[in-house]
């Protein structure tokens, strides 16, 4: 089973951890991590965009000249895709780009960016992290002291207020909590800093 250091959070050992051989030792599935990126980015487009069809543009309420007898071509409006300011055909509309991606693909997907982080030395494993107030200057000394110079991860315990306000003016650090970890977030980060009573909720929903 896999081991990691249980750091204290001013960067002195506590010991070890033995983590889930489950959770953090499977062999990463680098095509299921791909579809899953893939689904949760597409799930974030907001799908906005919109044009004007015929029926939507402003004008083009009377017929520009009668239907027969001009030489000219029959019109029933000027606001037809033809002409200067009608309306666009086939343009984009307001739409989702989600799509579902199946429950065992997702576990697997989370559970093989988590051993690749193992595997990369990039999970960062703490004991506790407690400040007695918020403040961002001395959550900063602690990822100094982690020696944490790089895009983070934050996972919490839901009961660690202190530690979250803190963290979430700092650039380059995203948090969330144990429930709430997506593969996106672990692949966009250099490092997992997390604690401990975070890493066993979070073995404990992925077992």
């Amino acid at each position: 089973m896999p081991t990691v250091d249980l750091l204290k959070q001013d960067g002195t050992t506590a010991g070890e951890v033995v983590l889930n051989d489950e959770v953090f030792g499977i062999e990463p599935n680098d095509n299921v991590v791909f579809d899953v990126v893939t689904n949760q980015q597409a799930t974030q487009r907001q799908g906005t965009h919109a044009v004007k069809n015929r029926s939507a543009v402003r004008g083009g309420g009377k017929k520009p000249w009668r239907q027969k007898g001009t030489g000219r071509a029959r019109h029933g409006s000027i606001r037809s895709p033809q002409w200067r300011g009608g309306g666009v055909v086939f343009g984009p509309t307001p739409r989702s780009y989600g799509y579902k991606v199946s429950r065992k693909s997702r576990r697997l997907a989370i559970k093989s960016v988590l051993s690749q982080k193992v595997l990369d030395e990039e999970l960062i494993v703490v004991d506790s992290l407690t400040l007695d107030t918020p403040k961002t200057k001395d959550f900063r000394a602690i990822l100094d002291n982690l020696e944490v110079d790089k895009k983070v991860l934050l996972v919490l315990e839901n009961t660690n207020e202190n530690i979250f306000k803190s963290a979430r003016n700092i650039p380059n650090v995203k948090i969330v909590s144990s429930d709430n970890v997506s593969v996106l977030d672990v692949v966009a980060h250099d490092y997992l800093l997390i604690t401990q009573t975070a890493l066993e909720e979070l073995e404990g929903a992925l077992q």
